[in-house]
């Protein structure tokens, strides 16, 4: 028999502890939602979807994907910023997470304070393309060819304040060119009328813009990452050719709300990445662009905190809003 005074110190000492043993057994207790904060058919909606079966039964609880769109992922955003903080509610972002901060007037969220951060899950690359009739077969000539006539060449994006219509202003200050900006109602006008010559550049995904390059219906004059991609090899990145500072990708990543118990978001980030580690999953993400980029939750943190800096200072310098 224990001393009345040891089994209440006992006690205590195991009241006092926040996640315990049978704490971490409880988690998950229920069903488990990734909020995506964008119409099904996305990238990062496909991306939840691909690995929420393989999660699910990691974790023995059922992994729903629930789409929540509207105001450039706002909504979305800001109902996982606002819901319990007990692992059960997820964020599958892209992104434009911490573009829209500096975009609109006002947002839900707190990109560096309402979250805290899973781990990146991937990446997609984007490319530098224009229409075959454009006079110009490298970026050098591409850049020439815009400075010769500032602001009568146009390019197209998905919509205002998009990744890729950033991604075109960056750059724009870096290669120091003016070329007008046609916004669109989502990838496939804007698309179409790079097909057509209606507009001249784009910077759009690589796996859209692979098959119209092989058809000779674009043609592709850069990567804007750091490195050559994988799938188009020939490609030179704009780094290569002498645009230094406007490397971009579309990275892709999961949160919680903040105050989620780190026992969970190390559980999290732990099961996420042997999902991503699976040959299946990384080949089912290579099919539509994407390259697996797991890691930390501490770098995904560090990942946010800085392309929140960047963009933030891309977005005044080039004087946009979403609003």
């Amino acid at each position: 028999m224990f001393p009345r005074r040891t089994l209440l110190a006992v006690s205590l000492a195991a009241a006092l502890l926040p996640w315990t043993g049978a704490a971490r057994a409880a988690w998950p207790e229920r069903p488990i939602t990734i909020v995506v904060p964008y119409t099904p058919g996305t990238s990062m909606d496909t991306l939840a979807r691909t690995i929420s079966p393989r999660l699910a039964q990691r974790l023995g609880q059922p992994v729903i994907v629930e789409n929540r769109p509207g105001a450039s992922g706002n909504i979305g955003t800001g109902y996982v910023a606002n819901a319990a903080a007990d692992g059960h509610t997820l964020l599958m972002t892209v992104s434009t997470f911490v573009m829209n901060p500096s975009l609109f007037k006002s947002v839900p969220y707190d990109p560096l304070t309402s979250f805290v951060p899973v781990g990146q899950v991937a990446v997609g690359a984007l490319v530098f393309a224009v229409n075959p009739a454009f006079p110009a077969a490298t970026l050098d000539e591409a850049v020439k060819a815009f400075r010769s006539r500032p602001g009568q060449y146009a390019y197209a994006s998905p919509g205002k304040g998009t990744p890729q219509h950033l991604a075109m202003e960056l750059f724009k200050l870096h290669a120091g060119v003016d070329i007008m900006h046609v916004p669109y109602s989502g990838s496939a006008g804007a698309v179409t009328d790079l097909l057509g010559g209606q507009v001249q550049a784009m910077i759009l995904p690589a796996n859209t813009a692979l098959g119209l390059k092989q058809s000779g219906k674009l043609r592709v004059l850069a990567a804007t990452q750091p490195r050559r991609i994988q799938v188009m090899p020939d490609v030179p990145t704009l780094a290569e050719q002498g645009v230094r500072g406007a490397d971009v990708d579309l990275w892709f990543g999961m949160l919680a709300p903040a105050r989620t118990p780190q026992a969970i978001v190390t559980a999290l980030n732990r099961e996420i990445n042997q999902v991503l580690a699976t040959p299946d999953i990384q080949q089912s993400l290579d099919k539509q662009g994407l390259t697996v980029a797991s890691g930390t939750p501490e770098a995904f943190g560090q990942l946010v905190s800085t392309e929140h800096a960047r963009w933030a200072d891309v977005i005044r310098k080039a004087r946009i809003s979403a609003d």
